[in-house]
């Protein structure tokens, strides 16, 4: 919540020093519409996001609600430009809008709106908000880096691929928090490296699938305008399994190896959420979490010399669990992929979902 000052007089843009009279001024009636923009955003393309941040505390959910439809515009991008060029462009729009954000001059756009909101209250918190923006512009960076849809050459790959997206937004929300927590972003990694997995899984059927052809006025189709199929599995799988591309495009989940491959990914992505189970009961039980933390000493991933006691780190894990529900939707589209003997194809959405989210909340299990 606002100050009552801040209230009265809406959020002002710290002064620039080389030009004193310009000024910037964001309004809460902005912030209230801002927020609005990205709810809807969620609720209409990003639900099970929009029921997570639903359960989640009032003061943490305008956090959650801007971090979440910044990743939903990145995640739509490809689909939304015609060629590389464009999306090359769009994406450096949004480079310079963080930047811009964080730097206290946020273009009239209502995710920068609603995060520079944020943004001013972790300043109040005695937050670091540049933690946040290290971790937005590496989301960036790496939507941009596979906006052509490239194969991943290895599952080892695709893990990379899913630490620096999905993991990586949830270090954002952790940052939101704020919170620094080397047991936190250990199992934040691990989640978010299911939740990358399961992704690329979901969007199998859509992908693999040939877009129809952009039309013009006059009826005729945009030469080129078309989205050629793509298969995302990784290519060392796919070549275990004997599984061919060109065979799913043409004969779909009868493929030959199509649902071993499939079965090998998704395996995966539960290896990674059976790990994060077993280090949040470790920790709770005081003991050590089982291995070390992979990317620990990286860069946003240094940490105090001392160790945690019990206590606190208890107490960053009631704190901070709620970051933890992304391993929700994951493992509830993994059990139902399992029914369906690996077929992505026949997976329907879940009714349980909000009821499993609410339970995770109540028990404080994932």
């Amino acid at each position: 919540m606002y100050r009552a000052r801040i209230a009265r007089q809406g959020l002002r843009w710290p002064r620039d020093p080389l030009r004193s009279s310009r000024r910037g001024y964001v309004t809460d009636a902005e912030v209230d519409k801002a927020r609005q923009y990205c709810i809807a955003q969620l609720r209409q393309s990003d639900y099970n996001s929009y029921i997570i941040r639903n359960l989640l505390p009032k003061s943490r959910q305008d956090a959650y609600d801007a971090l979440r439809a910044f990743n939903l515009e990145l995640v739509r991008l490809p689909e939304l430009v015609s060629n590389p060029t464009i999306g090359q462009l769009r994406m450096q729009f949004w480079r310079d809008a963080v930047n811009n954000t964080f730097a206290g001059k946020p273009p009239k756009e209502p995710i920068m709106t609603l995060l520079y909101k944020v943004i001013q209250e972790l300043n109040e918190a005695g937050g670091t908000p540049s933690s946040i923006k290290f971790w937005l512009l590496r989301l960036i960076n790496t939507r941009e880096k596979h906006m052509d849809n490239r194969p991943f050459a290895s599952l080892a790959t695709l893990e990379e691929y899913a630490e620096n997206t999905y993991s990586t937004l949830m270090y954002s929300n952790l940052a939101a928090l704020p919170m620094q927590s080397m047991h936190m972003d250990h199992l934040a990694s691990h989640i978010g490296k299911a939740c990358g997995i399961v992704a690329v899984l979901r969007g199998i059927p859509f992908l693999a699938a040939s877009s129809a052809p952009v039309t013009s006025p006059s009826g005729t189709s945009v030469v080129g305008s078309g989205r050629n199929p793509v298969l995302l599995l990784p290519l060392d799988v796919m070549a275990e399994t004997g599984l061919k591309e060109e065979d799913v495009y043409r004969q779909g989940p009868s493929a030959d190896g199509f649902q071993d491959a499939v079965f090998k990914v998704a395996t995966r992505a539960n290896d990674h959420l059976i790990t994060a189970r077993e280090m949040l009961k470790n920790l709770r039980a005081g003991q050590n979490p089982g291995h070390e933390y992979e990317h620990q000493g990286e860069e946003q991933h240094e940490y105090p010399s001392a160790i945690p006691g019990d206590d606190e780190t208890k107490k960053d894990l009631r704190r901070g669990f709620s970051v933890l529900l992304e391993g929700i939707p994951a493992d509830d589209y993994l059990t139902r992929l399992e029914a369906q003997n690996f077929n992505p194809f026949t997976v329907k959405s879940s009714w349980k979902l909000p009821w499993r989210l609410w339970r995770a909340v109540k028990s404080q299990h994932i």
